[in-house]
């Protein structure tokens, strides 16, 4: 839209300059017109003036004329007592002394010449002009041969070409037209001064229409780029965001585990060191089994060790409790796919979000992101076992029971039987590398939320289905 806002401005800002330098030259080219016309009156005016006096009736002064001027290629009288030899230039005469200025007599606009009268007392004069002597070239505003400009003398149905113009003149095409139309200053020789230019599509501005276009594509594309970048770095930033999140909540899940494998060891020391107290307060002390309450105790001690040993730092977990709120399910899914987004591509996976097109339930915006980008994280991972072809990634929306439901179906290879049921259990991974705490801490944060996390293998095709529950907003707890 743009660049066809801007190359119609040029076109019409070319269009105008076209049509301004044509009402110029048009005018210029009147004026020099006028100027002949009205000095042919100035002519017949002095002749009438200058009537047969001293050299006697036979002189002929005019005769001179012809001369001076090289448009008047004759010129005639007629005396007291004498006619015309042609009846037009008594018509004309008849109409001149009527008028009480010069007429036309014979027009013949086709071989360029015209007659102009005057009639006068007591001798009449008439003029033949030469329209092709008549124009002044020396002061003419265009070249006559190569200009695309047609000017014409018009008088009652007949044409005189001036300069010839474009033969597209001649022809009609798509365009545009300029005209121009004005009598010339003379009342004696109201010729129509007819100016015509004909602008065609190929002498719009194209370079320039051209080179503005190229700009605003080259514009939008840098604007663009500045826009993949910034939702580039909003997503690393939110991905950043999430995997410290993940992190803090993977070590909460990790020390919650760890506290309960070191329940048993430190209770059991704390056990036989005191059964060894006992045994040394005897009298006599029974050496030999507080030796071997106190072997128990360090034995216990060390598979402690080992324990806090997999723990590299152990943080408490916040309570969410207090940070829940109402959320938007579709929201929060839209934009773990935004952040999935490269992941997706890399892999030739189209998500399809089908289902309820909202859908509000109560939780934590980050524990809710968290277990949304995990659950289509892992779905990616496991549509990679698969053909491209085949792979399928759909999550419906939707509500269940009074909760809110969140589906996550994809076209993988499924879960085995054997696997399922330890599926949420912490530290059981079936991938390589992996720690077996994400799903795990998926499912605590669901039920610290008053949900739920389950999963299935597909009852249709393959593939696994991954169902979250969330209590709705604004329902029952």
């Amino acid at each position: 839209m743009l660049s066809l806002a801007g190359a119609v401005l040029l076109a019409r800002q070319s269009l105008d300059e076209q049509r301004a330098l044509f009402e110029t030259d048009a005018r210029i080219v009147h004026r020099l017109l006028s100027q002949q016309v009205v000095q042919h009156d100035a002519i017949l005016a002095t002749l009438a003036l200058l009537q047969p006096g001293a050299e006697g009736p036979t002189a002929s002064p005019e005769q001179r004329l012809p001369a001076l001027y090289p448009q008047i290629l004759a010129v005639q009288r007629r005396d007291p007592g004498q006619r015309w030899p042609d009846p037009a230039l008594a018509d004309a005469e008849a109409a001149s002394r009527q008028a009480k200025r010069a007429a036309l007599a014979s027009l013949d606009l086709r071989t360029g010449r015209y007659q102009l009268v005057l009639a006068a007392q007591p001798t009449s004069y008439a003029l033949t002009i030469d329209l092709r002597a008549m124009v002044p070239w020396a002061e003419w505003p265009m070249q006559p041969q190569t200009s695309p400009v047609r000017v014409a003398l018009e008088h009652a149905g007949q044409r005189y070409l001036v300069q010839p113009g474009s033969v597209a003149l001649d022809t009609p095409r798509p365009g545009w037209r300029f005209e121009f139309h004005k009598l010339v200053a003379a009342e004696s020789q109201p010729f129509d001064v007819v100016a015509t230019h004909a602008v065609g599509w190929g002498q719009l501005p194209w370079g320039r229409m051209l080179a503005w276009g190229l700009g605003v594509a080259a514009l939008l594309a840098a604007l663009r780029h500045l826009q993949r970048q910034r939702t580039a770095r909003r997503r690393a930033e939110e991905l950043l965001r999430l995997g410290q999140v993940a992190r803090l909540n993977t070590l909460g899940e990790l020390a919650a585990g760890m506290a309960h494998e070191l329940n048993q060891p430190l209770t059991a020391v704390l056990a036989n060191t005191q059964a060894a107290q006992r045994l040394l307060d005897d009298d006599p002390p029974e050496l030999a089994t507080a030796r071997g309450a106190m072997a128990q105790a360090a034995a216990q001690a060390r598979r402690a060790a080992e324990v806090v040993g997999r723990l590299r730092r152990a943080i408490e977990r916040p309570d969410r409790g207090d940070q829940q709120q109402a959320v938007d399910a579709v929201a929060a899914v839209r934009r773990a796919l935004d952040l999935l987004e490269p992941e997706c591509q890399r892999r030739g996976v189209a998500p399809q979000l089908a289902g309820a097109p909202a859908l509000t339930v109560q939780a934590d915006p980050v524990a809710l992101d968290q277990i949304v980008h995990n659950l289509i994280l892992n779905a990616l991972q496991a549509l990679e076992q698969v053909p491209a072809a085949q792979r399928r990634l759909t999550l419906t929306l939707g509500t269940v029971d009074g909760l809110g439901e969140l589906a996550v179906a994809d076209s993988g290879p499924g879960i085995p039987a054997e696997v399922l049921p330890r599926l949420f259990e912490p530290f059981f991974s079936t991938r390589e590398g992996g720690l077996g705490l994400g799903l795990s801490l998926c499912e605590t944060l669901a039920a610290g939320m008053g949900g739920s996390l389950t999963a299935a293998n597909a009852t249709q095709g393959s593939g696994a289905v991954f169902r979250l529950r969330l209590p709705l907003a604004g329902g029952p707890a």
